[in-house]
């Protein structure tokens, strides 16, 4: 089994102003394609591994030959981290919070502009390339975290509900060195219908 670029859900001009469109036709046709296809490369000579999805890949790496571990990592990882990106932001964003994601952001942080500040701290902070992310933890609880390059949360036994892209290659175009101003942009396009249908999923 073949791994496969998921259609993206809109027009790569639909984020416009706050994504550009020529930036997302390159994140999406260029970058996450060869995670894809580099993924493929990886396990093209191991078939035992190929029936696998990329759940039970990128949590069971430490079953993976050394050979093939690190590059399934960094490209499953960068397959399965796009993957929910593209689907975590929309055009014609609510751009707050719905039910229960309003409510449970309360009860973590206190309130969802205390939480907008340090997950953009946390974006901020990410030296070099990866993510910013808000997860369910183990024992059901959000928490804000940052993973390097393509890491993923479910790597570390967390659920992944919203996440923020700060490799360079997400903002250069339109933002050049300008990670905040990137940062503040995006919350216009956050997807609050996939994070609430998420979070139900995973705490109902």
């Amino acid at each position: 089994m073949e791994f496969k670029l998921p259609p993206l859900p809109y027009h790569f001009d639909a984020l416009e102003p706050y994504i550009d469109s020529k930036t997302m036709e390159l994140h999406y046709t260029k970058h996450h394609q060869t995670y894809v296809d580099n993924l493929n490369a990886a396990l093209k000579d191991y078939p035992e591994f190929q029936d696998k999805n990329l759940v039970q890949l990128l949590t069971h790496l430490d079953l993976l030959p050394p050979s093939i571990a690190t590059a399934v990592q960094n490209n499953g990882g960068g397959h399965y981290n796009h993957s929910l990106f593209w689907k975590m932001m929309k055009k014609n964003s609510s751009q707050e919070p719905h039910s229960l994601t309003s409510e449970s952001i309360d009860k973590a942080f206190g309130s969802f502009g205390t939480f907008q500040e340090q997950f953009n701290a946390q974006a901020k902070k990410v030296f070099g390339s990866g993510w910013s992310w808000l997860c369910v933890d183990e024992q059901g609880k959000l928490v804000i975290i940052g993973t390097q390059n393509q890491n993923s949360p479910i790597m570390t036994g967390m659920k992944p509900v919203l996440g923020l892209d700060v490799w360079e290659h997400a903002y250069y175009l339109k933002y050049q060195n300008r990670r905040p101003d990137y940062i503040s942009a995006w919350w216009h396009v956050v997807n609050w219908d996939f994070v609430e249908d998420t979070l139900r999923e995973v705490l109902l």
